[in-house]
């Protein structure tokens, strides 16, 4: 099969478009033949050399893909699913690829009403905003959610799923048109970060409070002015470290407000992990992606054999939600 291969650590420039070996599924796992898969912030950090894939997976970028089952992996006969199956899937890595085998307890269904190319989309977002929000953040109707990088795939698939709940939902963003999307997903309040000083106007538009739960992708140079932003029990969330990975945290604020801290990857945890958020994604974010409340914003598909280019155009950060890789 090919696959893009990173020749070295470096520049899009080092993605290539290449003859590998073709993948077989071990126990537990099926082989999946890919249609699409979807761009995100860590394969740019895996092709600069700061974000290896774990022990085990594929070394090719893509955290996740669509495509039909190719074949079933011993163990996996009475799982449930067939030769043929649309699938999407949450990868630990080779997605950027024609093949790839993948523990079955990470495959979720093609939601109806969702293209398969569409659905290359999903996984990644949905497992993300799931896990972190829901489960890790404990978000809740009657509270507030402050997503960062709104424009984002992240963001605008959080400020979906938490309107959708009926939470509250601010959310930043470095343009009048990126805010203007989000407000058109749900966002109650929208913060340009480049003009805004987001701690302060967090606490004016929730009189004084702050937000309950934060979805940070920025980490240290975000840390002081997240926890000032928190409301009294609030859980900040940090997924990411595009603002550096330490800072000073000012426990004697934490204490008094009775903060919590929360920094969670999703890629390295083990496979039963993996299994159990896609299946509670699968039970309760599927069925609102499938009445249309929640749908995945693909900015532009693009050929899978020119990622290096995709590359280029997140790294610009010109790009409103997924830009999705085609076969």
């Amino acid at each position: 099969m090919h696959a893009i291969v990173i020749t070295e650590p470096g520049s899009p420039n080092v993605l290539s478009w290449t003859e590998v070996p073709d993948p077989f599924p071990s126990s537990g796992e099926v082989l999946v033949d890919i249609a699409a898969s979807a761009v995100n912030r860590a394969d740019i950090n895996q092709r600069l050399g700061s974000y290896p894939p774990p022990k085990g997976a594929p070394e090719y970028p893509g955290l996740e893909c669509s495509g039909r089952i190719a074949a079933l992996g011993p163990g996996t006969e009475t799982s449930g699913w067939s030769v043929g199956d649309e699938v999407c899937v949450l990868l630990s890595g080779g997605g950027y690829a024609e093949r790839v085998a993948v523990p079955v307890g990470q495959l979720l269904p093609v939601p109806r009403g969702v293209s398969l190319v569409e659905a290359a989309a999903l996984p990644e977002v949905a497992c993300t905003v799931w896990s972190n929000v829901f489960m890790v953040g404990a978000l809740r109707s009657d509270e507030t959610l402050l997503v960062h990088g709104g424009g984002s795939g992240i963001g605008t698939f959080a400020i979906q799923l938490a309107h959708a709940h009926g939470a509250r939902v601010v959310t930043t963003a470095g343009s009048e048109e990126k805010l203007e999307r989000c407000r058109e997903l749900g966002a109650d309040v929208t913060i340009n970060y480049r003009d805004e000083d987001f701690a302060a106007r967090v606490k004016e538009e929730t009189g004084g409070n702050g937000a309950d739960v934060i979805l940070d992708i920025m980490g240290g140079s975000y840390l002081d002015t997240n926890v000032r932003s928190l409301a009294v029990n609030g859980r900040l969330v940090i997924i990411g470290l595009m603002g550096g990975r330490s800072a000073e945290l000012d426990l004697g604020r934490m204490l008094v407000k009775r903060l919590s801290v929360h920094a969670t990857t999703l890629r390295a945890r083990p496979v039963e992990e993996k299994a159990r958020i896609v299946s509670e994604v699968t039970e309760h974010v599927w069925p609102l992606v499938e009445k249309g409340t929640i749908r995945p914003i693909v900015d532009r598909t693009m050929e899978l054999a020119n990622a290096s280019e995709a590359h280029r155009v997140m790294e610009s950060s010109a790009h409103v939600g997924k830009i999705v890789l085609t076969r």
